[in-house]
């Protein structure tokens, strides 16, 4: 394929419609049951709240939205996340439009993030790290539409307000992305002073800061659970010296593990690995700050702080880097071996998928093994068979909890874990278990 002799905007909307098309088809034919995170967020979702025991509340907003149009139909929780991949594709497109004039290098900052495989192999899973992609990246366009603007609108700056608190009310994590974007404002603002302060910016700060406020509440009312949580979760608990050492080295071969498909691809497009970097380039400085300082401080907060990275917490890190890698090296690409590069894209886009199903239908150990809808079906029978009632409410953990809330009929409310207490409130109830058990009101 030559994309040269091809209209780039069609050749850019096909990648995107095939891309959603092909995850929303094959994890449907290939799963028996919605995955891990998915179920627990749909779980969430049935009992909407400001806030839930791991994560701040966007990600149930969401699902439930979601829910609420299509019922529990397992490919439209398949599609929700390549609709939040195409937005976030669309805007990386749009941005890499306005950073080089070059339709031809926009679409290859797009397409060579494909051999990276948090955007692909990965995206079936509904969760938290899927869900915040569409804002990182709107947070960066709008940051760089109001940088690279001569008069600061009031709208971008509202927006860019809105996204960074969606963002942040979807993965506290999202501060990897406001930090450094705020640093470069500093940066060219007070240091450089490359734009006068305006006033308008302060609308970014309140418009963020308001729209936290119920989130901030429910905090302080539920013993800051989710802060709690995270905490644990990046072994900030554990008072380890050699935690200070370990965890940094093994995020740094991780990340080099990540990227090596990146390089190789990368590799087809350029004559040589050699750059030169100028820090009066306005476009890179910003390009640094987006790629470079959030993958930097999350590096140093691990050797400060001792702290566990978790693979998927640098899903979002790396969006930006295929702008990054053809501005580096833009006088360097070799237009001669745009067949290779195609050739090498159109490989990783096919074999992702293919993978994917491969190991859905040859595994049989899964969570997406788990025949939840069956199960469901038969507490629905032996409850139908004792009380007249509906079942409205479900205890015990996000998943078994959460399947149950997908596929009952009634959508009962998900409730937290079983206790005694919970239990004496039902008219009806039935347990399935020590730690499941439906009830009715």
């Amino acid at each position: 394929m030559n994309v040269q002799n091809r209209n780039i905007n069609n050749v850019f909307f096909i990648f995107i419609i095939s891309h959603l098309v092909i995850w929303t088809i094959v994890p449907s034919l290939t799963n028996k049951n919605l995955p891990l995170d998915t179920i627990e967020h749909l779980a969430w979702a049935s009992n909407l709240d400001w806030g839930f025991p791991k994560h701040p509340p966007m990600v149930a907003f969401f699902s439930e939205f979601f829910f609420q149009i299509f019922g529990p139909q397992d490919w439209a929780f398949y599609l929700m996340p390549q609709i939040f991949m195409i937005i976030s594709f669309y805007f990386i497109f749009k941005f890499a439009n306005e950073i080089f004039n070059n339709q031809l290098f926009s679409l290859l900052s797009v397409l060579i993030l494909e051999s990276i495989f948090f955007y692909n192999y990965i995206t079936p899973e509904f969760n938290v790290n899927i869900c915040q992609l569409p804002f990182w990246t709107l947070v960066v366009y709008f940051s760089w539409k109001i940088y690279n603007s001569k008069q600061i609108k009031f709208l971008d700056c509202l927006l860019l307000g809105v996204f960074s608190a969606f963002g942040f009310l979807t993965k506290y994590l999202f501060v990897f992305i406001l930090f450094p974007i705020f640093l470069f404002f500093i940066y060219i603002i007070f240091i450089k002073k490359q734009k006068k302060f305006d006033f308008k910016y302060l609308i970014s700060i309140e418009v963020f800061l308001v729209l936290l406020v119920p989130h901030i509440i429910w905090l302080f009312n539920n013993d800051f659970e989710t802060i709690n949580y995270a905490i644990k979760r990046s072994a900030l608990d554990e008072k380890e010296i050699i935690n200070h050492i370990k965890f940094p080295l093994i995020f740094i071969l991780k990340q080099i593990g990540i990227l090596l498909p990146f390089l190789i691809l990368s590799w087809t497009l350029i004559k040589k690995f050699k750059f030169k970097i100028n820090f009066n380039d306005k476009k890179l400085i910003f390009l640094f700050f987006i790629n470079i300082l959030p993958i930097f401080m999350m590096l140093v907060v691990s050797i400060i702080f001792g702290s566990k990275v978790r693979t998927a917490w640098m899903v979002p890190f790396y969006l930006y880097f295929g702008i990054l890698f053809i501005y580096l090296f833009k006088s360097r690409i070799n237009i001669k071996k745009i067949n290779l590069f195609i050739n090498g894209f159109l490989f990783l886009f096919f074999l992702s998928p293919a993978l994917y199903g491969f190991i859905s239908i040859t595994e049989t150990d899964k969570r997406t093994d788990h025949p939840g809808k069956e199960i469901a079906n038969k507490i629905q029978i032996a409850w139908d068979s004792q009380f007249s009632s509906t079942i409205n409410e479900v205890i015990g953990d996000e998943w078994a909890g959460g399947n149950l809330t997908y596929h009952l009929k009634s959508r009962p409310e998900w409730n937290g874990f079983v206790t005694q207490e919970k239990i004496s409130r039902y008219k009806d109830y039935m347990c399935i278990d020590d730690n499941l058990c439906v009830g009715s009101k």
